[in-house]
């Protein structure tokens, strides 16, 4: 089983819709997906079910079946992780429901970060609870593939989300800001491994709890809303996808740059179009785009661009799990 956590501190570039897409095309893979919602915003979540079956998972009374029912016990100081309600989207599918209310367990995170420098088990037993649930479920339902979703922030729940995954791929929408989100986000994660290592070495030999390595190694980055005229990038978007290469390399992978063109960077795992289009069918469908039928509503046109895009995820999703082999050993470290 393999953790692979998307990743980007700017917003609104399609991130969820992303990891929605390859969790379903990872299944059209024959591999077992755990999807795992850390975000609180829980926009993964709402991505996969429909609204009667959120009501059931969050109801106006009583408690939530989601991730924050997996950490209640820590937040509240009566115990430690309950097991994780999974929810089954397909066969080869589960999810792990995201939670507006997971944000009420920051506070606890971030004061037991140091405290693991103090050999306190209750603060390790805090740090790995996302690990551990992470574990267990994945342990339940024999995954072979972990995606978990994650906020737009450098906050103390995606430290502890991070610090559970093997792999980190970066999706970006070409711009000033997406740029800028790299410029922090590497030394972010470059630190928190760190951070993380000094942890590890003051673990009590007693607290027998798994416990995750903090690899977070940079699987690459997915550049998103592709826009082309002619088979051809326009130039406002060109100019920032030429600027990429440079800034991943120096500030994510600590490399001295040297991608000659944006083309043949190794570190570029693909490109996703924007199928602004084609996105009200698939949410009215509930499915991805590339299995949306006529029935749906993509006839014509839109069935030629259902068709490529099953195409561009199967291509992409198969290049994620290739980088993310331990086999391979492809994967980029820091």
């Amino acid at each position: 089983m393999k953790t692979i956590a998307f990743f980007n501190n700017k917003g609104g570039v399609g991130k969820t819709t992303l990891v929605y897409h390859v969790a379903w095309m990872c299944a059209e893979l024959g591999r077992r997906v755990l999807a795992v919602d850390l975000d609180p915003q829980a926009n993964l979540t709402t991505m996969f079910l429909e609204e009667e079956r959120l009501e059931e998972l969050w109801p106006e009374e009583g408690e939530n079946r989601s991730v924050l029912a997996c950490i209640s016990p820590i937040v509240e100081g009566v115990g430690d992780i309950a097991p994780a309600p999974l929810q089954q989207i397909r066969p080869g599918i589960h999810l792990l429901p995201g939670d507006l209310g997971l944000s009420q367990f920051e506070d606890k995170l971030s004061a037991n970060w140091p405290l693991c420098l103090d050999r306190d088990k209750a603060a390790f037993r805090v740090i790995t609870a996302f690990y551990r649930i992470i574990h267990h479920a994945s342990d339940d339902i024999s995954a072979d593939v972990v995606l978990m979703d994650v906020g737009p922030n450098l906050g103390a729940i995606n430290r502890a989300s991070l610090i559970a995954s093997d792999h980190v791929v970066m999706p970006l929408a070409p711009g000033l800001f997406s740029l800028q989100g790299l410029r922090n986000l590497g030394p972010t994660l470059y630190k928190w491994r760190e951070e993380w290592e000094d942890r590890l070495k003051k673990k009590p030999p007693d607290l027998d709890i798994p416990t995750p390595a903090g690899a977070m190694k940079p699987a690459g980055y997915v550049v998103m809303q592709h826009v082309e005229r002619k088979n051809r990038p326009v130039k406002a978007y060109q100019r920032w996808v030429s600027k990429i290469p440079k800034v991943y390399e120096t500030h994510v992978l600590r490399h001295t740059p040297c991608v000659e063109s944006a083309e043949s960077d190794k570190n570029r795992i693909g490109f996703i179009k924007d199928y602004q289009s084609l996105m009200p069918l698939a949410e009215d469908a509930r499915k991805p785009i590339f299995k949306l039928t006529p029935a749906d509503g993509a006839i014509g046109a839109h069935a030629t661009a259902v068709s490529k895009c099953y195409l561009d995820f199967k291509r992409l999703t198969e290049e994620i799990l290739r980088r993310t082999d331990r086999r391979n050993g492809s994967c980029q470290g820091f």
